[in-house]
């Protein structure tokens, strides 16, 4: 499903060279729930982002469904970021001036679906993670833990075939940050989507079937979760 082949992600930051990824090959297949693991500075966000079509590799390749990430334009890059990858971050990226089940709804309407159906599958989205009883309530009504389910509901409504998450506890306290993870240990789903979830965090690591540890831009081991 996802695919980097020896892929590097270089920045110019003045006068230095920040070699963030270097020569990375790394596979996920649907079904999983990949925990990338580092400390900060690792790399474990640029890798996140090449898989997820929020940049472009340097050198080597990032591939989505056998297609070459490189080879799209910008907007097929932006469409497929649309339409075939949730995403969910630490800073819920939740519109003010929008209920719940509008910001759910949010990428139906970019996509151009009428109103009644996208906000529709909006609230069947908020249905599925418990929260439902608020898709009339804008974001300030709502606690962190409330906003981190309404942005997972949003990157489920267009039936993604992978779930990118990058630091999604780091604002939540320890009781919601479980309650967040079991919810997304549960999505993943084989033969159709994945979840990547980038953390510091062990304890959320451990929520994966997989972990993967970087450091300074290469990975440091891939093993499988092993549970009594």
């Amino acid at each position: 499903m996802l695919e980097l082949v020896d892929a590097t992600k270089t920045y110019i930051q003045g006068r230095r060279t920040v070699n963030a990824v270097r020569g990375v090959s790394l596979s996920i297949r649907s079904g999983e729930f990949v925990s990338i693991m580092g400390p900060s500075g690792s790399g474990k966000s640029t890798l996140m982002h090449l898989m997820g079509a929020l940049d472009t590799p340097t050198g080597g390749r990032a591939v989505f469904q056998g297609q070459d990430l490189q080879t799209l334009s910008d907007r097929q890059r932006s469409l497929l970021r649309r339409d075939r990858i949730g995403f969910v971050f630490q800073a819920f990226n939740l519109l003010p001036t929008l209920t719940a089940a509008e910001n759910v709804a949010l990428p139906l309407l970019l996509g151009g679906i009428s109103r009644r159906v996208a906000l529709d599958r909006g609230r069947d989205c908020l249905d599925r993670v418990n929260m439902g009883h608020r898709s009339d309530h804008f974001p300030d009504e709502m606690s962190g833990g409330e906003m981190q389910r309404v942005a997972v509901a949003r990157a489920l409504v267009a039936d993604p075939e992978a779930v990118l998450c990058d630091e999604p506890t780091g604002n939540l306290d320890t009781t919601t940050s479980r309650e967040i993870l079991s919810l997304l240990a549960k999505l993943p789903e084989p033969g159709k989507r994945a979840v990547i979830m980038v953390t510091h965090d062990p304890t959320a690591g451990s929520y994966g079937t997989r972990i993967v540890k970087i450091r300074d831009g290469l990975i440091e081991s891939d093993e499988p979760v092993v549970r009594p």
